[in-house]
């Protein structure tokens, strides 16, 4: 019977522990970069930032450095930073990165951009790269989202 009881008071304390609370959130539109109607730049949860695919998109909607990965590259690095910086993050609060680009041989281009920025940084960061048909606009070349935590 008392292993019994044990059993229940772990199995109470246990249903205690996973209780589920409301996460504070809150959904960012920086002003340094491209504003989209249809979604939010950057999400924070906590102490996490969640940061939209970064496209090589001007303020104004343009696409910047048509046809040419490492311009376009450059400018998503660039709008990474900014929406980061602007969100109280940077690139040094980085966990993950998610890059997303429309052919294989794009890959060497993105990762000198890449190492460029975190080579400052001393330190590699958690990354998925995929190879997709196509991003939302047919000239961009490369979208890079990232998780980052908040200062």
């Amino acid at each position: 019977q008392r292993a019994a009881g044990r059993a229940r008071a772990e199995q109470l304390e246990l249903t205690t522990a996973c209780e589920v609370k409301q996460m504070d959130t809150e959904i960012l539109q920086p002003e340094t970069v491209f504003r989209s109607p249809g979604y939010a730049q950057a999400a924070r949860l906590g102490d996490l930032l969640f940061v939209s695919g970064q496209t090589p998109r001007n303020k104004d909607g343009s696409t910047a450095a048509v046809g040419d990965i490492r311009g376009q590259a450059e400018k998503v690095f660039e709008n990474l930073v900014a929406v980061l910086e602007e969100c109280r993050s940077g690139l040094e609060r980085v966990g993950k990165l998610t890059v997303y680009m429309t052919n294989f041989e794009h890959r060497q281009a993105i990762s000198e951009v890449r190492q460029k920025y975190f080579a400052p940084l001393g330190r590699p960061c958690a990354s998925t790269t995929v190879v997709v048909s196509s991003l939302m606009s047919p000239e961009w070349l490369v979208e890079i989202e990232a998780v980052a935590t908040l200062r």
